[in-house]
């Protein structure tokens, strides 16, 4: 499969401390400039391929979020690059980037939040067509409204409703549907159903596999949902304190997780079959994201950790069809889960 996206040694530094005066201190007698960053993300590769479903899965606080707003460019990076179709695009000005607008398109979690509540349903599609497809006419406009409100499953005579007239599952349909009004080819939805109940999210899901299915749509997939993660990706991207710890097939994955942290994070999901259900309990608490362990991020609360892990930064190694980046996987002192 051809690739897509692809990120580069992506890191993303966030300062605690806003102006000069909230950061100056005295210490000694001198005066001192305090540098204090969150570091969200801490040297991301990944690839998304074309037409495959990328699922990035971790607790709360991990950087999945952030990773998907570096790559639509809604943050800027502090190292590292973002590429589409082989052209670095981080790095672009806002009118440079006005050709991969259309072609990139997000789905926000809040489906309550995303929309303009001033802006009627039509107003709402029609806005990113004037601005990525200003040739269109206004019968041909109307028309594609009509068609993409259909296609997710909402009556095109509700254009002239405002966003408070409809439930949370109606909303994010819209929310889908203003992503697919200007034909893309690559979404990132970001926790898209979250925020729903349970029994919408399965249609919400069906439907944003349907119209992979008709468009030819890839997607970059961020939850922290392992059910949904399992039905829904392609590969999945497992994330720790801002760094990949694997990537693999989802089959791959469910079926025999490599890294000690995807073992815990899977060894969590009840299942029915399950008699005596094994729990691997991780020690410890997952360290502060401004000052960062040495070495791997995971090796504090890590059964298998030795000086190595400590100390240094493991790489993120090909191992057959799974990319793991763990020194105990490597040293063969881990067996498969």
């Amino acid at each position: 499969m051809s690739t897509l996206v692809e990120i580069r040694n992506l890191h993303k530094r966030f300062p605690i401390h806003g102006d000069l005066l909230d950061r100056i201190r005295l210490k000694g007698g001198r005066l001192e400039l305090r540098e204090e960053n969150v570091h969200a993300i801490n040297g991301v590769d990944l690839t998304v391929n074309k037409g495959e479903a990328l699922c990035i899965v971790g607790e709360s606080g991990c950087g999945k979020s952030t990773v998907a707003r570096t790559v639509m460019g809604l943050i800027e990076p502090s190292e590292g690059s973002v590429h589409y179709q082989g052209q670095r695009i981080d790095n672009l000005s806002p009118r440079e980037m006005m050709s991969y607008r259309r072609r990139m398109q997000m789905i926000f979690q809040n489906p309550y939040a995303s929309l303009n509540p001033r802006m009627s349903i039509t107003e709402t599609l029609e806005e990113p067509i004037r601005f990525h497809q200003s040739d269109l006419g206004k019968a041909e406009m109307k028309d594609k409204v009509a068609e993409v409100m259909q296609a997710v499953g909402v009556d095109p005579s509700w254009g002239k409703r405002f966003p408070h007239e409809f439930s949370g599952g109606q909303r994010q349909r819209i929310s889908i549907a203003r992503a697919l009004i200007v034909d893309p080819e690559f979404i990132v939805a970001d926790e898209p159903i979250s925020a729903l109940d349970v029994s919408i999210q399965a249609q919400v899901l069906n439907l944003m596999m349907d119209a992979q299915e008709q468009r030819g749509l890839t997607y970059l997939f961020i939850t922290h949902d392992l059910s949904v993660v399992e039905h829904f990706g392609a590969r999945v991207a497992v994330m720790y304190l801002g760094r990949i710890c694997e990537v693999a097939p989802t089959r791959t994955l469910f079926a025999q997780p490599r890294h000690p942290y995807s073992q815990a994070l899977l060894s969590a999901i009840p299942r029915l079959e399950d008699e005596r259900p094994r729990f691997i309990r991780l020690q410890g608490e997952v360290p502060t994201p401004v000052n960062l362990p040495s070495g791997c991020v995971f090796h504090g609360r890590c059964p298998h950790a030795n000086d190595r892990c400590r100390n240094e930064i493991p790489a993120l190694r090909q191992v057959d069809d799974v990319q793991i980046s763990c020194h105990a996987v490597e040293e063969n002192r881990i067996a498969s889960g």
